[in-house]
């Protein structure tokens, strides 16, 4: 995945104050879309250090943490033992660079993690084939936002166009709203993020 040494070299320090509170604004904009997801499988793709995926945890009957980052993961391993979790797993796989795996999930959500990725339809395309029929995916990322210039990351993304490229791969059912603005929250410009909520 995208930025993957970046991640390496931050995941120590990575909880700061700033992004625990995007992560709640993400984890609790993922909640309000889920149905009757007790009985049912989540993948945090992209977790990081699981900032999202901690607070959806007892929501769902399982979760599987994925990173492609093995320092990242291991943040989550401790935080898992830490707390003497019994219904997580992790996993640190790169969907871009590697075959899929044998790996399937009702729910998938990925918080900020689209506009690291190079080729966004492929691995869109990928995550449908993992939802189990009926599954969702939800994806928190940025609004397009055109200030922002950098060969790192996509500078955010348009609703309806992720929308369309989606329904393309399969996807129905597609919503999407935006859910936040904050000041200097994208690579150090105002932005705006969206939550979209699409089924297989």
């Amino acid at each position: 995945m995208g930025n993957t040494d970046k991640f390496e070299m931050i995941a120590n320090s990575y909880d700061t104050s700033e992004r625990i509170h995007i992560a709640k604004v993400s984890s609790e904009a993922i909640r309000e879309y889920l149905v009757d997801a007790k009985s049912k499988s989540a993948i945090d793709f992209g977790c990081g250090t699981g900032l999202v995926g901690m607070d959806l945890l007892s929501e769902f009957n399982s979760m599987l943490f994925l990173d492609t980052s093995p320092n990242m993961i291991s943040q989550i391993q401790q935080k898992i033992s830490d707390l003497h979790i019994q219904n997580v797993e992790t996993l640190c796989f790169d969907f871009e660079q590697e075959r899929q795996l044998d790996i399937h999930a009702d729910y998938i959500f990925m918080a900020q993690v689209l506009l690291h990725i190079d080729d966004v339809e492929v691995l869109l395309a990928r995550l449908y084939d993992v939802l189990n029929e009926g599954g969702h995916l939800l994806i928190v990322d940025f609004d397009k936002n055109e200030k922002i210039v950098s060969d790192m990351v996509h500078n955010g993304f348009d609703q309806k166009k992720l929308a369309d490229m989606m329904m393309e791969i399969g996807y129905a059912d597609i919503q999407s709203k935006t859910i936040y603005s904050g000041s200097k929250i994208f690579m150090g410009q105002d932005a705006s993020m969206f939550i979209l909520d699409a089924q297989k």
